[in-house]
């Protein structure tokens, strides 16, 4: 699934289209995650894209209207730009947003992924419970010890749960608790004020590391102008199961946790 820097590298490729003309959308399929809702055409048609910005792992439309798209690429979605004149469609393209010389494309191979429209975007469903961005000064140490001590459940969990702070999926979290040295099934309330401290500051700086390659291509992502994310060879645990520690030479372990696999050098966290 995209996480936040797959996110935040789709969103400056498109951000050429502030300031643009939203001449008109087509809806090829409105069963995603949730249905497109009916009104969705005539809404967006004819509206200049005012801003273009993300919260969590939510890329948003700001139209001349007032009114809000808030796109989630879900497991598998992605978005390309495409010439008017170009052959542009291909299976699993369900949405186009069309300006004035080319077009946003929504493809979803297992449509997990939603397009909504509102007018008050801090109150909708998606938006109103989540945390802190990670990389703004709203999630820091003091703040994220405070939350931590009241929660029994584990680490990773807590770091993943989109209510203490945003963006941080599978992939990062697992990173993030590397180079942090510590344990993902370790509860969040056994992490002290240190511990916290260098969570933070390893969340932060995994985060900005792969915005500043492009994010990560495993297999589904690829930014809307076509790039791979190029992460993948920086990775030091995820999917590097039985493989050489880079910093200890132990061996990376592999866990289940919340039914998603768990990356970690049992030498190295604690």
């Amino acid at each position: 699934m995209p996480e936040l820097p797959e996110v935040e590298t789709t969103l400056r490729a498109i951000k050429k289209f502030k300031g643009s003309l939203l001449k008109e959308a087509r809806i090829h399929n409105r069963n995603l995650r949730w249905k497109v809702v009916d009104s969705f055409e005539t809404s967006v048609k004819d509206q200049v894209v005012e801003s273009l910005e993300r919260r969590a792992k939510y890329i948003i439309f700001k139209l001349s209207n007032d009114k809000k798209i808030i796109l989630h690429l879900g497991m598998s979605g992605s978005l390309r730009i495409a010439k008017n004149n170009e052959n542009f469609f291909i299976k699993h393209d369900h949405i186009e947003l069309i300006f004035d010389e080319e077009r946003i494309i929504y493809n979803d191979p297992r449509r997990f992924g939603s397009m909504h429209l509102t007018s008050d975007i801090d109150k909708h469903k998606l938006i109103k419970n989540l945390g802190p961005e990670p990389l703004s000064k709203n999630f820091n140490a003091k703040d994220f010890f405070s939350g931590c001590s009241h929660s029994k459940t584990n680490i990773k969990s807590y770091l993943m749960n989109q209510k203490n702070v945003v963006g941080i999926g599978n992939i990062y979290a697992s990173e993030s608790l590397f180079l942090a040295k510590i344990h993902p099934l370790k509860n969040a309330n056994e992490l002290d004020l240190d511990a916290c401290k260098r969570l933070v500051a390893a969340g932060k700086k995994i985060l900005e590391q792969a915005i500043e390659v492009g994010g990560t291509t495993l297999k589904d992502f690829y930014s809307a102008d076509g790039s791979p994310g190029y992460f993948k060879f920086k990775l030091n645990v995820y999917g590097r199961e039985g493989e050489p520690c880079n910093k200890c030479k132990g061996t990376i372990c592999k866990t289940i946790v919340n039914q998603r696999a768990t990356f970690f050098c049992e030498a190295c966290q604690s």
